[in-house]
């Protein structure tokens, strides 16, 4: 059985590959980076990893997982995402508080158990946060969706997922509203300021910084009139 060490290793390359695009091989320095370590740290346990063929390591280059990495990342991800809806659902916590709780929860929790969760939320494909759950056969749903920042004025949106979840950030989000399953239209951008204009159904407006809406990933809908 895996160590919760190893669990996090893993998780955290298939989500950086994820992020960058099926097939890419995640630098040395961003796996560093995500998991808060040095580089020499992460090249060491990579090269440990890559003995037990959870993952392949190209010096120089980056590291890639293997079929059965992969397999353990998305169990993994599967109890993580599984645990935060539970935590939000039925235990009524908020979602900017539950991230913490689920990375110690998802090491310990048995699969009976997992099951069980999984049957009471109604076998969920997505998480708090709009990130998809896999399924028990590692199954997991594929939906097209771009950065709110790359949408043009006169779009109408909805919002898909929330790439960062640091617990400021998603206390913004949800002050203002602009949480997953939430329609918006973007209004203007004003690229000298770096910022977007957005309004939500009730007629709300709000502005939020380039950066911010590069990590709010959202479907397209019809052109708003």
């Amino acid at each position: 059985m895996a160590t919760s060490t190893v669990e996090n290793y893993i998780k955290t390359v298939y989500t950086l590959q994820f992020e960058q695009g099926e097939g890419g091989k995640v630098g040395m320095g961003d796996l560093a980076t995500a998991l808060r370590i040095t580089p020499g740290t992460a090249t060491t346990m990579v090269k440990s990893l890559a003995k037990t063929g959870l993952l392949r390591y190209f010096p120089r280059i980056g590291v890639q997982l293997t079929d059965q990495g992969e397999e353990l990342a998305l169990l993994v991800l599967r109890r993580h995402r599984l645990v935060e809806l539970f935590l939000v659902k039925v235990l009524g916590m908020d979602w900017h508080e539950i991230h913490e709780e689920a990375e110690a929860l998802e090491h310990v929790i048995s699969d009976r158990v997992l099951e069980r969760i999984d049957a009471l939320l109604g076998r969920p494909e997505l998480d708090p946060h709009g990130d998809p759950i896999p399924s028990a056969t590692g199954a997991i749903a594929q939906r097209d969706l771009q950065p709110l920042a790359d949408c043009q004025p006169g779009q109408s949106v909805r919002i898909g997922r929330i790439e960062n979840q640091e617990e400021a950030f998603l206390q913004y989000l949800e002050t203002n509203a602009l949480t997953p399953g939430r329609l918006l239209t973007v209004r203007g951008l004003d690229p000298q300021a770096g910022l977007m204009a957005v309004s939500l159904e009730d007629g709300a407006t709000c502005q939020l910084g380039f950066e911010a809406a590069r990590k709010i990933h959202v479907e397209l809908g019809e052109q708003a009139s």
